[in-house]
């Protein structure tokens, strides 16, 4: 490895001599503030990194034996380096860093000029990756020169390294880097020097500092846009040089330039982000990595040796040896899991798992005010990741995850809270600020059910479990149970379950056939805990709810009149009987309309089905061959139904095996323009445009195979090696071929439906919404285990009981 990023003889002299590009003037404030409106990157993700760190008493500290918490985050896509945050999970402190190339008649940039190629740096022999270390290598379109580069962070500090190597294979060839900051989790407010081969940026209480050794032969900062050399240098062919960007704020940007090739010529060179409060950290940060040495920060990074690192996580696992066997790659995708899974967690707030390290379709969405994307806490996806974790044979991050919801539970603290208390806030930041106030009973069901397995698996204590019940699961038990008056920021709303504000998809009010599964999987838990904690009232109150609630399901959210018919064929077919995605009131056989949501008009509850069904077997509410599950299979199969309300799709693996997805559910609208093939909402203040579609989601694969894994287990309780082999090729086999090149699964994929021509998507590939996506990562996990143990992961024994007989 030292070998390639040495500089040769040659090479050192190029530094030096390779001037012929060089700028036009040496101005020395940029002009043209603000400069372009700020963006974030591209949301498909090939890789993301960051350090393993290990908890302390279940918490990260410095004071620890391992001494300092790196909170750095990185992410891939496009073959460079996309959203780099630092302190809090969301914070983004880097939009990009690319390569721009500049030859006799062209520049390129990177990201759109090159086919890229993504790998681990650290694998075993099957080819498992052991780091979140990668190796990228960006191969130019027009033949002229190829780029490797490897990326990871400083589990000692607050940095993120760079390695470059570029290879001429033409001559003339001119290597520049373009830097664009996004300090504070906003694309705007920045400002940037440029002096003595240094570049630093800062907004307010944030600073980076780039330090590229050997340095740069010249550089500027600027305007994006205006004055930032990459404009410039792509219409007249050179640039000029500032300094600095002065007293004004705006979106700003580097290019420096590295050196002149000649073919068959390389150059190479090592880059070092640091991350601080202001200039003087920030660069102290960016030293301290370049003192330690780039090969001892990696094998630091990796756990090479007596080191702490990735693969101390992974030898932590139990169960990745035995949920290997259940994979069809040998367990590649199973550890890209685990590590997917492990680094997005907050270290600031332990236990605060997010989404995803991603903003969907960021490339067309504003910066300019601080988002979080999906790198944000939904307890319904923190309760996938926590139960994926436990399948792993984790038993430290759940514990530290459950204990980490109260910080995101509504009680008197909250502010501005007024109302019943006990539910579980919708969408927060990681230190538990507000960002969404809907009510979304699974979510306040999803901890209760969280905390009752984590009891029976002994992980929580009895004792441990009845001060939890008293401080955190009681009031969410009474919530389901009762429901109440709300009100927070917009939200000001009487609840009565089981009817939800919202469901899965935080779209609709209603009865929905996944939340009810949650909630009299929650309240069947719940009763369980409060027996343990010497509450015999609240026990017989709950149990009392449920069996209401159950005894209910079919009369609320199925219906015998729905839209969805289609004639007999040889495949499944619509015969109008199936549960309903949602229903607005207590009849669902009225077709009452749904509320408008993601560019869909005059929708109807009769006319959309979804899979959250399934939730009601998976859980144990309902047997896997209740009349009313086996109905609705037909319309969730149904190829022959037109694609607006149509759910299943069919893909072709590298194998020539057909494998088949499923869209969230018939009408919708949460994906890319499928006239224009545009982005979701593409453009500044748009809420939707008129050919909105959302696409296959690979979880979907997962949920289905632990139905049919559930079905088959009633016609006989163990199954062959020959008998599961199918489910293996159906299901794990299908979220596999969806795992891009950096084994990263998304949240949807291409279908073949619509204009592709903005993107261009191949069949099965992941599209620009969030990757990777925790939930997909999450399901996969459960799903191997699910297989391996020859029973339901999720099923909960007292639930299935009581109901599912």
């Amino acid at each position: 490895m030292k070998q390639i990023f040495a500089l040769t003889a040659l090479t050192s002299a190029l530094w030096l001599t390779g001037c012929q590009k060089a700028p036009v003037s040496n101005v020395e404030v940029a002009p043209g503030a603000p400069g372009q409106v700020s963006t974030w990157s591209y949301a498909s993700k090939t890789g993301i990194g960051t350090s393993y760190e290990q908890y302390q008493q279940g918490v990260y500290s410095d004071k620890a034996a391992t001494g300092t918490v790196s909170k750095v985050w990185f992410s891939l896509a496009q073959g460079i380096l996309t959203e780099t945050m630092a302190g809090l999970i969301h914070q983004a402190q880097l939009r990009e860093m690319q390569l721009i190339v500049q030859g006799k008649d062209f520049v390129d940039e990177e990201k759109t000029a090159t086919i890229s190629h993504i790998d681990y740096l650290a694998k075993d022999g099957a080819g498992r990756p052991l780091s979140l270390a990668y190796q990228v290598v960006n191969k130019a379109k027009n033949g002229q020169y190829q780029i490797e580069k490897q990326y990871f962070t400083d589990p000692a500090g607050q940095s993120m390294v760079v390695r470059t190597t570029f290879k001429a294979l033409s001559n003339g060839l001119t290597v520049y880097s373009y830097v664009d900051p996004a300090l504070a989790n906003t694309g705007s407010n920045d400002s940037a020097t440029w002096a003595d081969g240094i570049l630093q940026a800062q907004d307010g209480n944030s600073s980076l500092t780039l330090l590229t050794v050997p340095a740069p032969v010249s550089g500027t900062v600027g305007f994006v846009g205006v004055s930032d050399g990459l404009s410039t240098l792509k219409s007249t062919g050179q640039f000029s040089a500032y300094a600095s960007t002065g007293d004004s704020k705006g979106n700003v940007a580097a290019l420096l330039q590295h050196a002149t090739l000649q073919q068959g010529e390389s150059a190479s060179w090592t880059q070092v982000i640091g991350f601080a409060e202001n200039a003087q950290q920030s660069r102290a940060e960016a030293q301290q990595t370049l003192d330690r040495g780039i090969d001892t920060v990696l094998a630091s990074y990796n756990g090479d040796g007596d080191a702490i690192g990735w693969r101390d996580y992974l030898q932590s696992l139990p169960a990745l040896a035995g949920l290997s066997s259940q994979s069809t790659d040998q367990g590649k995708l199973l550890y890209a899991s685990a590590l997917v899974l492990k680094a997005q967690e907050d270290k600031t707030h332990a236990g605060a798992f997010i989404a995803s390290l991603s903003n969907p379709w960021g490339e067309v969405k504003s910066a300019e005010q601080a988002q979080t994307g999906y790198k944000a806490v939904w307890p319904r996806d923190f309760y996938q990741v926590a139960m994926a974790l436990l399948a792993l044979g984790d038993s430290e991050s759940p514990k530290v995850a459950f204990q980490y919801l109260q910080k995101v539970q509504v009680n008197a603290n909250t502010p501005g809270y007024q109302g019943t208390p006990g539910w579980f806030l919708q969408k927060t930041h990681v230190d538990g600020t507000l960002e969404w106030v809907g009510i979304q009973l699974d979510q306040t069901a999803m901890p209760i059910m969280l905390g009752w397995r984590l009891w029976q698996d002994g992980i929580l204590s009895d004792a441990e479990i009845t001060t939890w019940y008293h401080s955190m699961l009681k009031p969410a038990a009474d919530f389901l149970a009762h429901g109440g008056k709300v009100k927070l920021d917009w939200n000001d709303i009487e609840l009565k379950t089981p009817a939800t504000q919202q469901e899965r998809w935080e779209e609709q009010y209603g009865y929905s056939p996944s939340t009810m599964a949650a909630i009299i999987s929650g309240l069947v838990n719940a009763a369980d805990i409060a027996a343990k904690a010497g509450d015999s009232a609240g026990a017989a109150i709950y149990q009392q709810k449920a069996d209401e609630f159950a005894g209910k399901l079919e009369a609320l959210t199925y219906t015998e009149q729905g839209q969805l018919k289609t004639a007999p064929g040889d495949g499944p077919y619509s015969d109008g009987k199936y549960y309903l995605r949602i229903n607005s009131n207590e009849n669902p056989n009225d077709n009452s309309a749904l509320e408008l949501r993601n560019g869909q008009a005059d929708t109807r509850e009769g006319s959309v089905v979804d899979g959250g069904f399934l939730e009601l077997v998976r859980y144990g509410v309902r047997r896997a061959d209740h009349p009313a599950v086996l109905a609705t299979l037909g319309e969730m199969d149904d190829l022959s139904l037109p694609d607006l309300t149509r759910v299943r799709y069919e893909f072709q693996t590298a194998a020539g095996q057909t494998v088949s997805g499923w869209r969230r559910y018939g009408i919708d609208g949460y994906g890319e323009d499928i006239v224009s093939g545009e982005a979701y909402a593409n453009g500044p203040g748009q809420t939707n445009t008129a050919g909105q579609r959302g696409r296959v989601w690979p979880f979907f694969s997962g949920e289905r195979g632990h139905y049919e894994l559930a079905r088959a287990l009633l016609q006989k309780p163990q199954l062959s090696a020959t008998e599961l082999a199918p489910l293996r090729t159906q299901y794990v086999g299908a979220m596999e071929h969806f795992a891009n090149d950096g084994l990263m699964l998304p949240e949807q994929v291409f279908d073949g439906v619509g204009n592709n021509s903005h993107y261009q998507y191949q069949s099965g590939e992941g599209t620009n919404g969030a990757t990777p996506l925790a939930w997909t990562h999450a399901e996969y996990i459960k799903l191997l285990r699910s297989l391996q143990d020859q029973k339901v992961w999720d099923r909960y024994p007292l639930v299935e009981q009581r109901y599912a007989k």
